[in-house]
C-alpha cells in the first residue's frame, strides 16, 4: 500500500514512465532506448496536462461567468475528473483498485478474455469510482470489490471492441482506451451513426477540418477556428476585448499545440508497442495484444477538439433546458474531448456527427449525473474531501457513464444480485469477442 500510495502521488507523469520502462526492459528493448521511449512518453504527458490545464483555467472562470449572467441555479456542480478521482482513490475501498486491476487484467489476458495490456494504471480510478459509489450505497464492502471487478471487466471488454475502429481511424497501431470516462462512448455512437446514416440530406453532411477549412479559407483554419470559438464564448461570458481576445488565443493555441505533444507522446511509446507485439506473436502465435493507453492520445485531432470547443456553450445550454438535470457542467467542460475520443473514430472524424453525438451523450450524461450525485457526495464525505461549501457534488465525465448507471444502479437496486448480472452479461460478451469473433474488423463498419 505505501508502494501504491507512492505511486498514486506522484501521479501518471511520473509513474507510467516509470512502469513503462521497467515494461521496456522485460520486452528486451537495450535499457538506453527502453529510457529514453519512456522519457519522451513522459514528456508527452506532461506537454498534455499543460496544455489542458491551460483549457481549464480559462474555461473554467468562462463558465463560471456564463451561469452568473444567465442565472443559472443548478444546485449539483460538477467538480471534474481530478476532483472524482481523488475521492475514489481516497477510500479504503478505492486504493485497492490498482492491485485489483493489474491481477485481473493478467489473469483475463493469460485464458484469453482480453488482448488489452493496460498499462495505463491511473486509470483504474474509474473503477475505484463505481466501487466506492456502491460502497456508499449499501455499505457492503465485499459488494464495493467485487463491483470494481464487473466494471474493470466491461472497460477491458470496450476497448478490445472499440480498438480495431481506434486503430484505424487515428492510426494508433496495436492501441486500444481502456479508460472509463471514453469507452462507454463507443456503444453509444454507434446507433447514432446507424440512425444519421438513414435521414435523407442528414446522411450527407460530412465536416472535416479540410473540407471546413476548404469552404470557409483562412476561417476554416484550425488556428482561427480556436480564435474565433475561444471570442463567442468570452463574449457570452460577457468579457471586455482584452480578456476575450486572450481566451480566443488560448483556445487558439490549445488546438495547435494539443496535437504536437501528441505525437511527442506516441515517438515514446511506438518502441515499446512494437516490442510488446514481437513478445505476444512469439509467445502466442496468432493472438495481437493492445497496449491499453489514456485516450488523451486521441484528443488531439482537430476534429474531436473543435467538436469538443463548440460543445462547451452548447452543454450549459443543456444543462438549463433539461427538465428535472440538476448538475451544473463546470470542472469536466475540459474533459468533453475525452468523452467525445472514442465517439469520434465510430463517426470517422465527420465535426457534424461529433457534434451531434456530443449533444446526445452530453444530455444522458447530465441525467445520469444528477442521479449519483447523492452517492457522489457521501463517498466524498468519506473520503474526507473538502467540498468548499457545496453541499451537493458530481461529475459530468464518468459521473454521466452509461457504465456507471448500469453497474452502480444494479449493485445499488438489487445488490448481489443485480452485480452479479452484470458479470455475467460481460463474461458472455468477453467469451464471444475473443473466443468466437475471430475477425479484428472494425464493428463500426
Amino acid at each position: 500500500m505505501a508502494v501504491i500510495n507512492w505511486l498514486l502521488d506522484a501521479g501518471p507523469t511520473v509513474f507510467l514512465p516509470l512502469l513503462l520502462f521497467i515494461f521496456g526492459l522485460v520486452l528486451r528493448i537495450k535499457p538506453g532506448k527502453a529510457f529514453k521511449a519512456a522519457l519522451m512518453v513522459g514528456i508527452g504527458f506532461t506537454g498534455l496536462n499543460l496544455i489542458i490545464g491551460l483549457l481549464t483555467d480559462n474555461l473554467g472562470p468562462a463558465a463560471q461567468a456564463m451561469v452568473k449572467n444567465f442565472g443559472l441555479s443548478l444546485n449539483a456542480i460538477d467538480v471534474g475528473w481530478p476532483a472524482a478521482s481523488a475521492i475514489s482513490y481516497g477510500t479504503t475501498l478505492g486504493s485497492l483498485a490498482i492491485p485489483i486491476g493489474v491481477a485481473l487484467n493478467v489473469f483475463l489476458l493469460v485464458i484469453g478474455l482480453t488482448k488489452t495490456l493496460d498499462v495505463d494504471l491511473w486509470n483504474y480510478w474509474h473503477i475505484a469510482f463505481s466501487g466506492s459509489l456502491v460502497y456508499a450505497a449499501t455499505n457492503n464492502f465485499g459488494l464495493g470489490l467485487f463491483t470494481m471487478i464487473v466494471h474493470a471487466m466491461w472497460i477491458y471488454f470496450l476497448a478490445d471492441l472499440a480498438a480495431p475502429t481506434i486503430q484505424k481511424h487515428y492510426g494508433l497501431e496495436g492501441i486500444s482506451f481502456p479508460q472509463g470516462a471514453s469507452a462507454p462512448g463507443f456503444v453509444l455512437a454507434l446507433p447514432i451513426n446507424w440512425l444519421l446514416d438513414r435521414i435523407p440530406g442528414i446522411r450527407d453532411i460530412h465536416w472535416t477540418p479540410e473540407t471546413i477549412q476548404k469552404k470557409l479559407g483562412v476561417f476554416g483554419d484550425s488556428a482561427v477556428m480556436g480564435l474565433i470559438i475561444g471570442i463567442v464564448i468570452g463574449a457570452l461570458a460577457q468579457y471586455d476585448l482584452t480578456k476575450m481576445l486572450n481566451l480566443g488565443i488560448t483556445t487558439s493555441a490549445v488546438l495547435i499545440l494539443m496535437p504536437r505533444m501528441v505525437a511527442i507522446l506516441m515517438e515514446g511509446l511506438s518502441p515499446i508497442s512494437e516490442a510488446a507485439n514481437t513478445m505476444v506473436q512469439k509467445k502466442f502465435p496468432g493472438r495481437n495484444l493492445y497496449i491499453g493507453m489514456d485516450s488523451a492520445l486521441a484528443v488531439g485531432q482537430e476534429a474531436v477538439l473543435s467538436a469538443s470547443l463548440i460543445l462547451v456553450p452548447v452543454s450549459l445550454l443543456i444543462a438549463v433546458i433539461l427538465p428535472g438535470n440538476r448538475v451544473l457542467p463546470f470542472g469536466d467542460l475540459a474533459t468533453i474531448p475525452f468523452m467525445l475520443a472514442v465517439m469520434a473514430a465510430v463517426f470517422g472524424g465527420n465535426v457534424f456527427r461529433i457534434v451531434v453525438g456530443g449533444v446526445i451523450d452530453l444530455a444522458v450524461s447530465l441525467y445520469i449525473a444528477s442521479w449519483i450525485a447523492p452517492l457522489l457526495t457521501a463517498a466524498a464525505k468519506s473520503a474526507h474531501f473538502a467540498m468548499n461549501g457545496a453541499t451537493s457534488i458530481s461529475v459530468l465525465s464518468d459521473g454521466g457513464a452509461w457504465t456507471t448507471l448500469l453497474i452502480v444502479g444494479m449493485g445499488k437496486l438489487m445488490s448481489w444480485g443485480g452485480m452479479a448480472i452484470v458479470f455475467a452479461i460481460v463474461l458472455g460478451l468477453m467469451i464471444w469477442l475473443n473466443k468466437f469473433k475471430k475477425s479484428d474488423k472494425s464493428v463500426s463498419e
